[in-house]
């Protein structure tokens, strides 16, 4: 079976690569923006189906397709990718000894076939920051591209108290846990 990916992010397609399949990548082209009144959770689970469905419609070659989402969720709104220096300090500032669940979305669609889904919630506790450590870090590290405008894999987990998840791999973009799940549910040998 071919498998492909509905992402261009290089985070997701490190981490797939730890399956050992062989897989391909695809930009889904999916509106990422939350529907009025959208929770988090509902928000990733749509756009990882979306994601997943895009791909399969456009290439049509019978492949397994992946997507996944992930958002930031403070106080049940959700945060996305800050995009600019300037969002990330905002988005730190407002995270600062606040915990905020991370909820992370994946969806394994068969051309024609029925969807797999899972979600994973992974708590992060951030230290309260000042905002000197906030201009360190992201001239460290400008994880401007990251839900919560940091990277839990480097420097960013120096900003936490706590994290509380079953799947470590989640906080970076795609719960290897439960993709390996649905991947053998579809009939892929794993590992």
């Amino acid at each position: 079976m071919q498998l492909r990916l509905a992402s261009t992010s290089p985070y997701r397609r490190e981490l797939l690569a730890r399956l050992g399949l062989p897989f391909d990548t695809t930009n889904p082209c999916v509106d990422e923006t939350p529907l009025p009144g959208e929770t988090p959770r509902d928000l990733v689970v749509r756009l990882a189906r979306a994601k997943a469905e895009s791909v399969a419609r456009q290439v049509d070659d019978g492949a397994c397709v992946i997507g996944s989402d992930q958002a930031a969720d403070l106080d049940g709104q959700p945060l996305g990718k800050p995009g600019s220096h300037e969002a990330a300090v905002a988005q730190l500032t407002l995270l600062s000894g606040r915990t905020i669940r991370f909820q992370t979305a994946v969806a394994l669609v068969r051309s024609g076939g029925a969807c797999l889904e899972a979600v994973d919630t992974t708590i992060v506790r951030m230290r309260s920051l000042e905002p000197q450590e906030i201009a360190r870090y992201l001239a460290t590290e400008p994880a401007y591209d990251c839900a919560g405008s940091f990277k839990s894999e480097s420097l960013g987990i120096a900003l936490f108290e706590a994290v509380d998840t079953s799947d470590p791999t989640a906080l970076v973009g795609l719960p290897l846990v439960a993709t390996a799940r649905l991947l053998r549910q579809a009939g892929f040998a794993v590992p």
